[in-house]
């Protein structure tokens, strides 16, 4: 489920390390080279990477991610059940202790990692079983995110020589995702928490250890201690909807003074953006600054959004109002919408049928031009138009 795209790995790198493509077992031989040039031993480096193999049924995971390409209130729906619900409440129950230490010591709060915990495994129970080591080569040989997967073949090669990973054992997600959190090699290293004391970080096996890490995770890509996250908001039916979107922030009280007001709570004073997923006629959210770190996390705004909402309702907020929302696109629909925004101009990055940041920017700007409600939200009618 989840897309590792921490920011983090977005750094520039040199040439060499972006390197990929090729014959499967000369890239490999480079990797190993690689490492030794480093300074990692001989031994150790042949010992790693024995065996590794490519994986093709991670490469098809990789280009089958049809699942984001859902509405928010579809996508939420599947993934908030009752039972994960009912699971949640009794994890924050059972692990109450561990949960007091991590919002005292990095300041997130329990909601938001049960959520991360049950969206990515289930609460644990399903980890995933594709061969770590082989899964981060073959996404690393593949020429689609190396800049990403490459690191992480090193990282790996780090924990494996900390005795924090087995090459030929170790399984997670498609993507390298280790543990019931599902962090990539290079944050176990910098986050990884002995959180049960038992001297090792076991992120698999122990849900303390998990939990700490992912505390520590949030908090180092910079996670504000008490503030909220997200809040459900009602929005006035005349309003001005180029407003919208996370590019524009204003005080809780400008909010307010537009009209915008809290279905349950208070507001808190902090910059905010007013959220509309599935556009004026459906839900409506204030995001906070908190809100951004979701995307270190997870690229996906969909799934980012159901995430904090699922973390609100796992500390007792209301069921959303999900409203009337007009008809969104379909898949194909959609992709020809992203062509004809890249005709009249506009960068939405590939076209893949997802509604992401830079084409709700554009479906927004469009909206504007053709004197359309600009709620970010595509609809037959606006393909229609264009």
């Amino acid at each position: 489920m989840r897309l590792p795209l921490l920011a983090s790995c977005f750094l520039a790198l040199p040439a060499m390390v972006q390197a990929c493509g090729g014959g499967f077992s000369g890239f490999v031989n480079d990797l190993a080279s690689e490492a030794i040039s480093r300074g990692h031993d001989r031994a150790t480096v042949s010992q790693f990477f024995n065996g590794v193999a490519q994986d093709a049924a991670v490469l098809r995971a990789d280009r089958a991610q049809g699942v984001f390409q859902r509405p928010f209130l579809d996508f939420s729906q599947r993934l908030i059940s009752r039972d994960r619900l009912n699971k949640g409440r009794q994890n924050a129950q059972r692990y109450d202790t561990v949960f007091d230490r991590i919002e005292q010591r990095y300041g997130v709060s329990r909601g938001v990692l049960l959520a991360f915990w049950a969206f990515e495994t289930d609460y644990g129970g399903f980890q995933g079983d594709f061969n770590t080591v082989n899964a981060l080569v073959t996404l690393a040989h593949d020429c689609r995110r190396p800049e990403l997967f490459r690191p992480q073949v090193f990282a790996a090669l780090e924990l494996f020589e900390q005795g924090g990973l087995d090459p030929r054992r170790t399984t997670g997600a498609w993507a390298g995702e280790i543990g019931m959190v599902q962090m990539l090699p290079r944050d176990i290293l910098e986050n990884g928490v002995d959180g049960d004391g038992d001297g090792t970080v076991s992120l698999k096996t122990s849900a303390t250890d998990a939990l700490m890490s992912g505390g520590k995770m949030l908090q180092s890509l910079g996670w504000r201690a008490g503030e909220p996250w997200l809040q459900e908001v009602i929005v006035p039916a005349q309003f001005d909807w180029s407003q919208s979107g996370l590019r524009t922030v204003k005080s809780t009280a400008d909010w307010q003074s537009l009209g915008v007001r809290l279905r349950e709570g208070s507001l808190a004073r902090l910059p905010a953006s007013l959220i509309l997923p599935q556009g004026h006629r459906g839900p409506a959210f204030l995001a906070y600054p908190n809100f951004s770190v979701y995307f270190e996390w997870n690229q996906s705004f969909t799934y980012v959004l159901t995430a904090a909402y699922f973390a609100n309702r796992l500390e007792g907020a209301q069921v959303y109002a999900a409203g009337n929302p007009e008809p969104g696109l379909s898949g194909d629909q959609m992709k020809d919408l992203q062509r004809k925004l890249q005709a009249r101009g506009h960068n939405v990055g590939s076209v893949d049928g997802i509604l992401g940041a830079r084409t709700r920017t554009a479906v927004q700007a469009e909206q504007q031009r053709l004197g359309l409600p600009a709620d970010a939200w595509p609809t037959p009618a606006l393909l229609a138009r264009l």
